[in-house]
């Protein structure tokens, strides 16, 4: 992430949000946020991410425990 923030002045923010968000509600059960629990991943993988914008976080839930395991950015031409 230290990488990205040197770049991508706006992580910042938006890192603050996802923050607040895993911190509600890290199921997304009211559907709120840009959940999603990723099928075929493993536990201590990131089996679950969260969209924000083009950013993308993985983490995993243990107990009451929220596992942050990758921050990443998703590539201009990945759905062209």
């Amino acid at each position: 992430m230290k990488r990205l923030v040197k770049q991508h002045r706006d992580l910042v923010a938006i890192f603050a949000d996802a923050v607040v968000a895993l911190r509600g509600d890290p199921y997304n059960r009211a559907r709120k946020h840009a959940i999603k629990k990723l099928e075929g991943v493993a536990a201590g993988e990131g089996a679950w991410r969260l969209r924000s914008g083009r950013f993308r976080f993985r983490y995993d839930i243990d107990g009451n425990e929220v596992v942050l395991h990758h921050c990443g950015l998703r590539r201009e031409d990945t759905y062209r």
